[in-house]
């Protein structure tokens, strides 16, 4: 187990900047996840702490140990791979055991070794056979236990279950948890699947064009998203983000919808905004997400609303309704069990405890 660092790390490739002065601090035994699409650098970060890419300026130090002139193999760090990257000609047992044989360790270590990840992995019983004889979930399995038996400082993830089917890759999802839980391990771990890093991380660091966009645990990350970006790439479906300003009456501010039909006035006297200046006539989005939309009232901060239902999608344990706000649509989340009726005006409660408010300029949180 480790600590890892990383100061201002620039990378490009040619003109093209991939990382831009990213900056991250992973504490012994943290579980970080890298979360981003496709492009946004997450890999190329990984593969920079790897060593499989040179950063242009900054530092990564493992331990406060700067290891940018390290080789790959002298920086204690084990890669997990999409891919697997068995070799095909070697029996389970081999492809397991192979680095530490590179390395000259006893036979007795390697066999103890062995023993100890075969039996913590359940693969115990593939030891004889070749990769081609085993699942994709197997596969990874001895992915893992490869990188497990070196008992690296740090482990690297690259999108280890994207190549398995929906059921597999939640159960490979639980193993891994259940793996760090009880080894406390340092991981860093890349991903563009948002419930993978929701339920994996203990922080998640969400990354777009080669910035981290806010980095923070799960909880934080979903209930105050930092930026637009944040607040539309976590939740599924993604936060309501209507467009408006911010107005006051009798001293008291209010979220006013843009719009040429009837003016609703959502009271914000709650909020915790970021700072209170220059706030009176600042155009922003509104941000709710589809579960903090109710039938009822359900606290103290419930603001009532009547809105147009216009499109129900079901979804087997829960329907996601579509409804008209002010010629902008809301999406709502509800249980299937609740009959809503259709293009008609229903009365919803807004949780006003759960809202959001961004700088339509800036995009940022106010």
């Amino acid at each position: 187990m480790a600590t890892l660092k990383i100061n201002d790390i620039n990378k490009n490739f040619g003109k093209t900047e991939v990382l831009k002065g990213i900056n991250l601090n992973i504490s012994d035994g943290d579980f970080l996840v890298l979360l981003g699409p496709s492009g946004c650098g997450k890999s190329t970060l990984l593969n920079t702490i790897a060593g499989l890419e040179t950063a242009n300026s900054g530092d990564i130090l493992i331990d406060d140990y700067r290891v940018n002139d390290m080789e790959p193999s002298d920086r204690d760090i084990a890669l997990v791979f999409q891919s697997y990257a068995l070799y095909p000609a070697m029996t389970v047992r081999k492809n397991v055991t192979f680095g530490l044989e590179q390395r000259k360790t006893s036979k007795e270590k390697i066999e103890e070794a062995l023993v100890n990840v075969s039996n913590l992995l359940k693969i115990d019983s593939l030891l004889e056979r070749k990769p081609s004889q085993l699942s994709g979930g197997q596969r990874q399995r001895v992915a893992m236990g490869r990188a497990l038996v070196r008992d690296p400082k740090i482990f690297l993830f690259d999108e280890p279950l994207s190549n398995l089917d929906a059921k597999l890759r939640v159960e490979m999802r639980r193993e891994i948890k259940k793996l760090h839980q009880k080894l406390k391990t340092t991981i860093v771990y890349v991903t563009h699947d948002q419930t993978e890093a929701m339920s994996l991380g203990t922080s998640i660091a969400i990354m777009n064009h080669g910035i981290i966009q806010q980095c923070d645990s799960p909880k934080v990350i979903y209930d105050k998203p930092q930026n637009v970006f944040v607040a539309d790439f976590i939740g599924s479906p993604s936060m309501n983000l209507i467009k408006g300003r911010i107005i006051e009456e009798n001293n008291n501010l209010f979220f006013e919808c843009d719009s040429s039909k009837s003016k609703t006035n959502i009271p914000l006297k709650n909020y915790k905004f970021v700072q209170n200046k220059n706030l009176k006539d600042k155009s922003v989005y509104f941000g709710i997400r589809p579960e903090h939309v109710y039938l009822n009232q359900n606290s103290d901060q419930s603001f009532e609303i009547k809105l147009k239902s216009e499109l129900n999608e079901y979804i087997g344990h829960e329907q996601i309704i579509t409804f008209n706000f002010n010629d902008q649509e809301i999406l709502g989340k509800f249980s299937s069990s609740i009959d809503i009726p259709g293009n008609q005006e229903i009365n919803l409660h807004f949780d006003l405890a759960q809202i959001s408010l961004f700088d339509q300029k800036t995009e940022e949180r106010i």
